[in-house]
């Protein structure tokens, strides 16, 4: 494609030859003849003097005398322009011979149903959406238009996807929520789990990620919302739009995450609590209370981010601390005894 013809496709500023071919995307320092790369930050300018790209993305303050497509979101274009040189034509609609579909389900204008999957009774799937093999859809299902189920993907009964959702693979929606109650003979009794996981348009979830299902309403993921790999999410547990869950977060019940909350890796929440709008939590942090909006946090138990570096910074010195503290302590003895 000529860069050219790629520039009004992403709605970019062209600057220098508009007629280079570019083939592919790569990152700088892999990029040869034929490829375009890109500069999010300017500390990796410098790479551009080295680079064998044939064209680059770049912000509108970043000069180059390589032939450029101008953006104020340079990551972003450059995700835009993978979908546009790397394109991932979808499967051909239609039913696969060893694919089970219930008399009863409704598939819509040109749905894919791969090798094994199995699609229940009542269940429904709209249009363009893609079930790879070995998908389950259990009775009452409901997935909307342009979803993309990996293979090996499990929905449970009754729960709900909207559009343009993507599950990668080994995903389970709407498994049992961890309910149990304890009678008078110290034995644990199975609360019934009633109700479903509703995945609102636009989420993505990743692979081996568990969302489980409402032990009486819903459990609600918002639009578009992102889960990394691995994630758990327990039952009547709400995340609002745009939040981010990092690999290995794990959230437990009846808990409400706000909009746009980012949880990093291996944030762990516990249940019934409110996270607020925006609220960032980085890696590992525990959180044991409420949070309030807007906060960034750090640690177990989870405190203000500055805090906690400051906190952390004195982990190492402890023992030395414990040392010297032991001492002054045994020379303020000997001065009382002394007196």
């Amino acid at each position: 494609m000529k860069l050219g013809e790629l520039a009004q496709r992403l709605g970019c500023a062209l600057r220098g030859d508009g007629d280079v071919d570019v083939r592919r995307v790569a990152g700088i320092a892999e990029a040869g003849a034929g490829d375009l790369t890109f500069v999010a930050s300017a500390r990796y300018a410098a790479q551009l003097q080295t680079t064998g790209a044939s064209a680059v993305i770049v912000a509108p303050g970043l000069e180059t005398p390589l032939p450029s497509l101008v953006s104020d979101n340079p990551y972003l274009t450059f995700a835009r322009a993978v979908s546009v040189l790397h394109p991932d034509p979808p499967p051909a609609p239609g039913v696969h011979p060893s694919a089970t579909v219930d008399p009863t389900a409704e598939l819509g204008e040109g749905v894919h149903v791969g090798p094994q999957a199995v699609v229940g009774p009542g269940v429904r799937v709209g249009a363009r959406t893609v079930l790879h093999p070995q998908v389950v859809l259990y009775r009452g299902v409901r997935v909307g238009a342009d979803c993309l189920l990996h293979s090996g993907v499990q929905v449970r009964e009754r729960c709900v996807l909207g559009d343009r959702v993507i599950v990668q693979n080994g995903a389970v929606i709407g498994a049992d929520g961890f309910g149990f109650a304890k009678d008078q003979d110290g034995r644990y009794r199975k609360i019934p789990q009633v109700g479903i996981v509703v995945i609102e348009d636009d989420v993505e979830i990743g692979a081996l990620t568990a969302i489980d299902r409402a032990a009486l309403h819903e459990t609600r993921i918002g639009r578009g919302a992102k889960l990394d790999n691995l994630v758990q999410v327990g039952h009547s547990v709400t995340i609002g739009a745009d939040s981010v869950l990092a690999g290995q977060v794990g959230i437990a019940g009846s808990t409400k995450v706000g909009e746009r909350v980012t949880l990093a890796g291996q944030v762990g929440v516990a249940g019934h609590l409110t996270i607020g709008d925006g609220v960032i939590a980085t890696a590992q942090t525990g959180i044991p209370g409420s949070v309030d909006a807007g906060r960034l946090v750090s640690g177990y138990p989870a405190i203000d981010n500055r805090d906690w570096l400051k906190a952390s910074a004195v982990f190492a010195k402890l023992p030395e601390l414990r040392h010297r503290l032991r001492d002054i302590e045994r020379r303020l003895d000997e001065l009382a005894r002394r007196r």
